[in-house]
């Protein structure tokens, strides 16, 4: 595709169809060379990793058996959370995006793992696997940008309602694993009849299911067992979970909502080739910097460009490859958007707070319409992309 340039500084101005087309040929040889490599140490490591959190939440859980004991209730209270955020972000996430399938192993496979999580394995894959990464940051077809409750870019009608999305993004993380349910179950589409009853209400039934089971497993087997630590060992579990709540909400938020990164009009994918949809991945996308504890503690979502670029990779070669993408940004003039942690919060909550408020408060951050011209598909619809 051929982008007519409206701004100097539009991100994509100076490529041509040639270039984002030899982007995806680099991109692809990337991904070979680790699907030519993968083996052994990967297994190896995924096994160790689930080893690991098994142990440590039947550690925590075990300290808490005594947590009326102040030092007994805080080791095993941050030791549980820490081993909710593992399960689900380095194993459960990662396991049911198909990583680990190559193993064959049943137990470390997408098509068997059930994570800790309100929202059931199946729905969330159809949700976040099929719909999110294949319309990453397209509004009105990727949910997952904003939850379909937040405006997510300044081309969208301001409304009063908006006023409030801060708080409902707050109240968001502090339930967040119910939040994704519900977004997973697709309520509004239900409420405006676009899916069949029957559908809703199985998937309604499998919801609520799953939801019993993760409250009686947390909120009464764990806290009868304590004995006489019952009250404290129940606190732990709320605590342990919104930790976990906060932390996922945090990364995910990281990951495509901070300042400079694009978001596309749905007309604008129409007929994408797949260097178009590499660099929709490239630009739609935000890193967090840091060292290995906190790739590890994100599920590698750290890497985000990187795992949105090759979402079916075993998550611990991110980092190894991560130089070899930013080679390819370096040498196209593309923003590769990465900061710490901190950095990346206030971003995205700087981006909610402002996208709250109607264009006329002013912004330092617009997006530049560029419209996208194709030999074969004609002129289509301006796409949103971050100057």
């Amino acid at each position: 595709m051929t982008v007519i340039q409206k701004k100097p500084n539009n991100a994509i101005a100076h490529l041509t169809a040639a270039d984002i087309e030899n982007i995806g040929r680099e991109l692809d040889a990337i991904r070979q060379q680790v699907l030519d490599t993968r083996g052994e140490r990967d297994a190896a490591y995924i096994r160790s990793v689930i080893k690991f959190q098994r142990y440590l939440e039947l550690g925590s859980r075990g300290v808490l058996l005594v947590s009326l004991f102040p030092p007994a209730w805080l080791i095993g209270t941050a030791g549980l959370g820490i081993a909710k955020i593992i399960e689900n972000m380095e194993i459960g996430h990662n396991v049911m995006h198909g990583q680990w399938d190559w193993m064959r192993d049943p137990q470390i496979h997408s098509t068997t793992w059930e994570w800790d999580n309100a929202s059931p394995a199946e729905m969330w894959k159809h949700s976040h696997n099929e719909l999110h990464h294949t319309y990453t940051n397209v509004i009105g077809k990727d949910d997952d940008l904003g939850y379909g409750t937040m405006r997510v870019d300044e081309g969208q009608k301001w409304m009063p309602f908006y006023l409030a999305q801060p708080l409902w993004n707050f109240i968001n993380a502090c339930v967040f694993e119910y939040g994704i349910a519900a977004y997973d179950l697709e309520i509004g589409k239900d409420m405006k009849g676009r899916i069949p009853k029957e559908e809703f209400d199985r998937k309604k039934k499998g919801v609520l299911a799953k939801i019993r089971k993760q409250a009686t497993k947390d909120y009464l087997v764990h806290p009868l067992l304590s004995g006489p630590s019952a009250p404290t060992t129940f606190a732990a579990n709320v605590v342990a979970n919104l930790m976990r709540n906060w932390w996922t909400h945090s990364v995910i938020m990281c990951g495509h909502f901070p300042e400079g990164v694009a978001t596309y009009e749905k007309a604008s994918i129409d007929g994408e080739t797949k260097g178009e949809w590499y660099l929709r991945q490239m630009l739609g996308s935000a890193n967090i910097s840091g060292g290995k504890l906190t790739h590890f503690m994100t599920g590698n979502l750290s890497f985000q460009i990187e795992h949105h670029l090759f979402p079916d990779l075993p998550s611990n070669r991110y980092q190894e490859i991560a130089p070899q993408v930013r080679e390819v940004f370096d040498r196209y003039n593309l923003n590769y958007v990465s900061g710490p942690l901190p950095k990346q919060v206030a971003s995205a909550w700087k981006k909610v707070i402002r996208l709250s408020l109607p264009n006329d408060f002013g912004s330092k951050v617009k997006s530049a319409p560029a419209k996208v011209i194709s030999a074969q598909f004609g002129t289509r619809t301006p796409a949103k992309v971050a100057a």
